[in-house]
């Protein structure tokens, strides 16, 4: 059965139908507004993926060049791995669905986004995001849905409603808000110096805007009916916890007030060592419940120190800030450099000028452009004492380089004012 449904955000027409396509999949729904047009589907598992301590959620947001009439470009002439501007748009769809799933959800669960007609006018992130909760809440997967997300903008002293690229070239405010019923879930953009009385103006603009949204998808599964399945998170022993207790608080209260950050955390895994053993035998087969146990102590005496002591784990109280240290010039044969340092975490800093034959294509189904300012984050094993592979960026580099450069890009000359490619 095919239902579709249409509702006004602003003086735009957002339509969500679901029955067409995907029918095998456990939620799908097709968003539209204007002639941008998305496929986005949910499936989740039926039984939790073992050996884990984490909800396994992944998001995806394909672009397909077809949808702006292209061929991708390239030896293959096919879509290949996601590119960046896909990944920081599969992170804006996570990040407001991940909470709402329940505590201790362990079922992997996929979403993908494919964007299959692209208007030119009407960009498709805030729709991605939309129709993700749209096909979680019309699935079987228990989550705590549904939200609904928004694109404001300001133009001329007015806000808007999901604004045309057109209207974000001519506006001061560029944000995504997603929002439930009674609550903002998550907020990502960029603005040129709001004040915090406009920023919050515009953020319950946005909160007003998805309530029809929202609306609509309860709507949609009504009709469509759907049933949730039935999920209990596994309960812990009570024993596990009181037991753990009596064994560790004591050398957990010493281990949490060590400043060192590398001594601390090798105190915390050899009492974590010993509470396995010394009460393995008393719950065989609990080692897992043993280690969380442990886990929920440590977070309760850490808090605890914080709130009622006003002392963080390494000694500072809770208005001291680390001990900051910056060396410029620290590479000799780089443009620029510079070693930034505050209490145990260090970054190195560089940067190189090109001419504008260094400037970096991106090809994107909604515009094309070459971007004089790049700046790429890392994040090496070794900084945090780990061993992994030396792989590409992953998305969490992706996305934290993201929010430096947006920083940075909106306080840079102009290209007329500053000839020159940039790469931090």
């Amino acid at each position: 059965m095919i239902i579709k449904e249409s509702v006004k955000i602003g003086d735009k027409t957002v339509t969500i139908e679901t029955g067409r396509i995907a029918k095998q999949a456990h939620g799908s729904v097709v968003i539209s507004c204007g002639e941008t047009m998305l496929l986005v589907t949910v499936c989740g598992t039926r039984e939790p993926r073992p050996g884990i301590d984490f909800f396994p959620l992944s998001c995806d947001f394909i672009e397909k060049m077809y949808a702006g009439g292209k061929i991708p470009g390239g030896f293959f002439k096919r879509e290949g791995q996601l590119r960046e501007h896909e990944i920081l748009t599969s992170r804006v769809i996570d990040r407001p669905l991940r909470p709402l799933f329940p505590e201790g959800y362990r079922n992997e669960v996929q979403v993908v986004a494919t964007v299959i007609s692209v208007d030119q006018e009407n960009p498709s992130d805030a729709l991605a995001l939309t129709g993700a909760s749209a096909a979680l809440h019309l699935s079987p997967i228990p989550w705590g849905g549904p939200v609904a997300g928004v694109r404001v903008g300001r133009v001329d002293g007015k806000f808007v409603a999901n604004p045309t690229h057109a209207e974000l070239e001519q506006s001061d405010c560029d944000i995504i808000v997603a929002a439930s019923r009674d609550a903002i879930v998550m907020v990502e953009g960029e603005l040129e110096e709001l004040s915090e009385a406009e920023l919050n103006e515009a953020l319950w603009f946005g909160h007003k805007a998805v309530q029809d949204v929202i609306g609509l998808i309860e709507k949609l599964r009504e009709a469509v009916g759907a049933q949730k399945w039935s999920f209990e998170a596994p309960k812990r022993d009570a024993n596990i916890d009181k037991r753990v207790r009596e064994v560790a608080l004591a050398d957990c209260k010493a281990a949490c007030s060590t400043p060192q950050k590398h001594e601390r955390y090798d105190k915390h895994k050899v009492i974590k060592k010993k509470v396995v053993e010394t009460l393995a035998p008393e719950f065989p087969e609990k080692e897992g419940d043993l280690k969380a146990a442990y886990e929920d102590l440590k977070y309760e005496v850490m808090r605890t120190t914080i709130v009622d002591e006003g002392k963080r784990v390494d000694g500072r109280d809770t208005k001291t800030v680390r001990p900051i240290a910056i060396e410029a010039g620290w590479i000799p044969r780089t443009h620029g450099s510079a070693l930034f340092t505050r209490g145990e975490t260090q970054a190195i800093v560089t940067t190189t000028l090109g001419t504008t034959l260094d400037e970096q294509k991106i090809e994107r189904l909604e515009d094309s452009f070459y971007r004089h300012f790049m700046l790429h984050y890392n994040f090496p094993a070794y900084s945090v004492g780990e061993v992994k592979p030396m792989r590409g960026p992953g998305r969490r580099e992706v996305g934290h380089g993201n929010l430096a450069y947006r920083a940075i890009e909106k306080i840079l000359p102009t290209k007329e004012e500053f000839p020159y490619t940039i790469r931090i």
